[in-house]
């Protein structure tokens, strides 16, 4: 019960910093975007913001970040597209990718503190298979650790709650979660640079912007085809199918 309470009330008390902060937002009508237009609107209203305050648009921007990825809220990917938008590629993509592993680290903390019990009592088949996994390569546990986030036979937010059950060291945990998913925040911050500067849906398409999705995809790519080709003898136990007791990897971000 205590450990609920805990929960709870770290919960409240982000959720009223995170509201207190967003009331100091510019005047007019905030939203998530629903097509390339909303999502420019978006991005050029905070990169106006942010001329004049940019440590303010910083801190939303990461606290926002931190606030979904701790509380396992789906939605992170959004933010990566809109840090490319709004920070460019290179500091987007130092942003996403920090931001995604303190965000997870911070997810693994609470677990640990407050969630291992009601963990195991609402996913006890899945937290036997995880440890089952875990066990089976555990003397190769770092490289199994980035398998799983390359091909991952589980959602990242279960992950990143199970971690701490299935006696993952923070360590490795924090390791695995910024090079595992560095490909993945590269093709969200880039998707987000294009779409800050394009002016029609006709650009977004022209065979220069293709070319680079198509760059990007195999850059992003290399990483998993280079585990799968050499890693594979390593690991025990493991396909790069979802094998059958673990969630669907859905609103895995």
């Amino acid at each position: 019960m205590r450990s609920l309470i805990g929960l709870v009330s770290v919960v409240v008390a982000a959720t009223v910093y995170l509201y207190s902060l967003s009331l100091y937002l510019p005047p007019g009508p905030l939203k998530f975007p629903s097509d390339l237009e909303d999502l420019r609107e978006l991005s050029e209203l905070l990169q106006f913001y942010k001329t004049e305050h940019t440590a303010y648009v910083l801190l939303l921007f990461c606290s926002a970040y931190l606030y979904k990825q701790s509380f396992a809220i789906p939605g992170s990917s959004f933010l990566n597209i809109l840090a490319g938008a709004i920070f460019g590629l290179y500091w987007g993509l130092l942003l996403a990718c920090v931001l995604t592993t303190v965000g997870s680290t911070a997810c693994y903390l609470l677990s640990q503190a407050f969630g291992k019990s009601y963990i195991v009592r609402l996913f006890p088949d899945k937290v036997a298979m995880l440890q089952s996994k875990v066990e089976d390569n555990k003397d190769c546990l770092f490289f199994f650790l980035l398998f799983l986030r390359f091909f991952p036979m589980t959602p990242n937010w279960f992950l990143n709650m199970c971690a701490p059950v299935v006696n993952i060291p923070v360590t490795f945990f924090f390791c695995s979660v910024f090079i595992g998913l560095l490909p993945y925040n590269f093709i969200c911050v880039q998707t987000g640079v294009m779409l800050a500067e394009v002016s029609s849906l006709d650009h977004l398409f022209s065979w220069q912007r293709l070319a680079q999705l198509l760059a990007t995809a195999c850059a992003a790519l290399l990483p998993g085809a280079l585990i799968r080709r050499y890693g594979q003898r390593c690991l025990r136990g493991t396909a790069s199918h979802q094998p059958n007791g673990l969630p669907d990897n859905k609103n895995v971000h």
